[in-house]
């Protein structure tokens, strides 16, 4: 058995924007008891990862040092088009991932204690990113 949803999440800019709760739902609800969660972001700009929830000072550091390390303004970037922040968006997706694999075990997402989902908006604006939730057993 599967199941496919899709998550829309609105963002207001960069940042780590948590998700978690909203797909521990939907894995809840697919009735799906062990199998595997996949979840996928389908922008070129935005990815997901896996981090720290319970301490906000985790995704500011993390915000803070992508930035440090993928900078705007880079004289060897052709692809600007849609403004300073449009290739460093796409660089930093990259470096991270469009896509997560967690095991469904008894019903639930088998996170660890911390563990939250996110996903990293690595635009200045805000963007309704669309995720797409699939479940399998």
């Amino acid at each position: 058995m599967h199941m496919i949803k899709t998550l829309v999440i609105n963002t207001n800019g960069q940042g780590l924007y948590e998700c978690t709760q909203e797909i521990k739902s939907i894995v809840k609800n697919a009735g799906i008891d062990e199998g595997l969660c996949t979840v996928f972001v389908q922008h070129t700009s935005a990815s997901l990862v896996i981090q720290e929830n319970a301490d906000p000072s985790a995704q500011a550091d993390l915000e803070n040092w992508l930035n440090r390390l993928v900078r705007e303004n880079d004289s060897l970037y052709t692809h600007t088009a849609e403004g300073p922040d449009d290739m460093p968006s796409h660089i930093k997706a990259a470096l991270t991932s469009p896509c997560l694999s967690i095991p469904v075990v008894h019903h639930q997402l088998a996170l660890g204690t911390w563990q939250g989902i996110y996903l990293w908006e690595h635009r200045r604006n805000g963007h309704n990113r669309r995720v797409v939730i699939h479940m399998g057993d």
